[in-house]
């Protein structure tokens, strides 16, 4: 039987719906709707002024019944046909609550036929094609068919999606896509996100909002399982939209470690979507029964009658991400080609997975605050009782940062423990993300450093790494962490504390006798104002704003998101104001630099990371100038 994939969907100046296939032979037809007409919904029966509209726009009314998403009850609604778009939009702005206006009216229409962008469809009745292709059956079977008997809706939508994802990509000509020729890996997530999100194809390949991708995901099954689109009021349940409380952060026991193992969550806002059943019908849901199931921290509810089908949908996307797509991605046994696709693949599911939470918080539309605070609500419980749980088996957890637990030279039978009893309590999943020789960690939060078994450093959040930081400072701080990736316990780690010293305390004498190339003490700041304006408005102008000042009466021609480099000098008057730094391209005379600032910077920079290995970098106080070292 001849089939066809659809590409796109338009309207037309006529008020048509017209949709574009690709045939098999890769030529595009088009194919027109003259009697589809857009319509929205709103209460009935009509108030008399609802009548009086759409009897002045010309609309035309009919009874139809939804389901309501949060009640799950039948109602009976108004569906208003309009003589085209405009004015539907038009005539949504006099009624006092209507639903579902806002739809694009193509993207309606392909909701409402049931299509799906990027998937094969039957030429006679344009029906998409949804049967599982008979050579993939037997893995759909074994990656999934425990899903069928624990959460069958899950298993249905997993199996919807396997079916299209495994459809034959037909071929496109090189400049069908982007005007020139196209990756063809990203022609390939492009038709998988087609699909995904049914969403078009020349979309799918250059959109980047994934807000987008997931409203398409929510509208495609709202409209296939005929429920009623919420109002974006109705969504935020009566709140405001808010700054949600954030994930934990379990302050670090700072020190130094040997053999630090780092589990992290398998996608943990994904899964606790997906676990805990959150959705926005299930929390805060209105049946008695469901009122002692709070959400810990918060005084919401979760709904335990009711799958939720945001819960579903994320859900589905996660599995088939873990246990499909990323098991492909590394399986030697398949050509690299596939292992490639595979690897693009999960990366596609991983993106519109995360993106679940964050556009929960602001998104107009999807917005729901209570649901947000649910997801990290949840997040923060999975991590502070698993911190528990390590703590009463012995594991010694060190820090505890969003999805990552820090456990100090656990064993595998702890490891493997800790797991199973999370998998078994919470239905969710810890790995083993990385393992240091050595581990170092402040007082600050999100700040370490590790030493990988190769040798290999691992940072976060240290000042001295940042990018605008100098290239002494950087390199310097190179140096150091060389010297500890060979260590392996407490004799080495004490011989390099001693090397780490010398080292510093020559970068000092060698930045004093200013031995220092002076692209090595540049900074680099990216402007976020426009120079010319900022600058006049500060009081006291910041560094990189002197620089742009100095560069703009030099006749140099700056903008906002450019960058500047600069370097700090002894304080000098420029048009009245107190400056301390110069252009870069500006300086000559070495003996400008301001040391003292330098080594102030230097020491700032190293002390966050030494401080927790008992190495203290001392200034005198008259001078403000590093003396001495010591170590305790």
């Amino acid at each position: 039987m001849e089939t066809l994939c659809l590409l796109d969907a338009t309207v037309t100046q006529a008020n048509m719906v017209k949709l574009r296939f690709l045939n098999a032979k890769g030529e595009v037809e088009e194919f027109t709707d003259e009697k589809y007409r857009p319509y929205f919904l709103v209460p009935y029966p009509l108030t008399v002024e609802d009548a009086a509209t759409v009897k002045y726009f010309s609309g035309e009314a009919q009874e139809v019944e939804k389901i309501d998403l949060f009640s799950g009850e039948k109602r009976i609604f108004g569906k208003i046909y309009w003589p085209n778009h405009a004015i539907a939009l038009k005539a949504a702005e006099r009624f006092q609550r209507c639903w579902e206006s806002e739809i694009d009216y193509a993207r309606s229409y392909v909701y409402d036929k049931g299509l799906i962008f990027g998937a094969l469809h039957f030429r006679d009745t344009l029906k998409p094609i949804l049967d599982m292709p008979t050579e993939v059956q037997d893995r759909f079977t074994r990656d999934f068919g425990g899903t069928e008997r624990s959460d069958p809706l899950k298993y249905a939508q997993i199996a919807y999606w396997f079916s299209l994802l495994h459809q034959p990509i037909p071929k496109l000509g090189s400049v069908f896509l982007a005007g020139e020729k196209a990756d063809e890996e990203r022609v390939h997530v492009a038709w998988m996100l087609s699909r995904i999100a049914n969403i078009p194809l020349h979309e799918a390949y250059s959109s980047r909002h994934i807000s987008d991708w997931l409203r398409s995901i929510i509208y495609t099954h709202l409209r296939k399982n005929n429920i009623l689109v919420p109002t974006t009021e109705e969504l935020k349940k009566g709140k405001e939209t808010h700054t949600v409380t954030g994930a934990l952060t379990v302050s670090p026991k700072p020190g130094v470690y040997f053999g630090t193992v780092v589990c992290d969550f398998e996608s943990l806002y994904p899964s606790c979507i997906d676990s805990f059943n959150l959705s926005y019908e299930t929390v805060e849901c209105p049946h008695l029964e469901c009122q002692t199931n709070r959400i810990p921290d918060f005084e919401y509810n979760v709904c335990t009658k009711r799958r939720g089908f945001y819960s579903i949908l994320i859900g589905a996307l996660k599995e088939l991400r873990i246990r499909l797509f990323k098991p492909l991605s590394k399986d030697r046994s398949l050509p690299e080609e596939e292992r490639q696709k595979a690897t693009a693949t999960a990366k596609l599911l991983k993106l519109i997975s995360v993106s679940s939470y964050g556009v929960t918080v602001r998104i107009r539309g999807l917005a729901c605050p209570p649901l947000a605070e649910a997801i990290t609500g949840y997040g923060r419980y999975a991590l502070r009782e698993s911190w528990k749980l390590a703590e009463e088996k012995g594991l010694r957890p060190l820090y505890g940062d969003t999805d990552s637990l820090f456990l100090d030279n656990a064993t595998d039978e702890q490891i493997e423990w800790l797991f199973k009893t999370v998998r078994e309590k919470f239905k969710l999943d810890l790995a083993v993300e990385k393992r240091y020789s050595l581990c170092v960690l402040p007082k600050a939060k999100k700040t370490y450093f590790g030493i990988l078994p190769d040798g290999t450093p691992d940072l976060k959040g240290l000042t001295a790494i940042k990018s605008n930081a100098p290239r002494y400072i950087t390199k310097l701080f190179q140096q150091c962490i060389k010297e500890l990736s060979a260590v392996r316990n407490q004799t080495e780690y004490e011989q390099a504390k001693e090397r780490i010293k010398e080292i510093v305390c020559h970068a000092i004498t060698e930045l004093k006798a200013r031995h220092v190339a002076l692209e090595d003490l540049t900074y680099s700041v990216k402007l976020y104002f426009d120079p010319s304006e900022k600058a006049s408005s500060m009081k006291t102008t910041a560094q990189p704003y002197q620089c742009a000042l100095q560069l703009l009466d030099a006749g140099k021609k700056l903008k906002r998101e450019e960058t500047v480099s600069f370097v700090k000098v002894k304080t000098f008057k420029y048009n009245g104001k107190t400056f301390t730094v110069k252009p870069a391209e500006l300086m000559h005379n070495m003996a400008e630099i301001n040391i003292e600032d330098y080594v102030r910077n230097l020491l700032t920079a190293l002390n966050q990371t030494f401080e927790p290995m008992n190495i203290k970098l001392e200034t005198e106080k008259d001078a403000g100038i590093s003396r001495w070292l010591t170590s305790e």
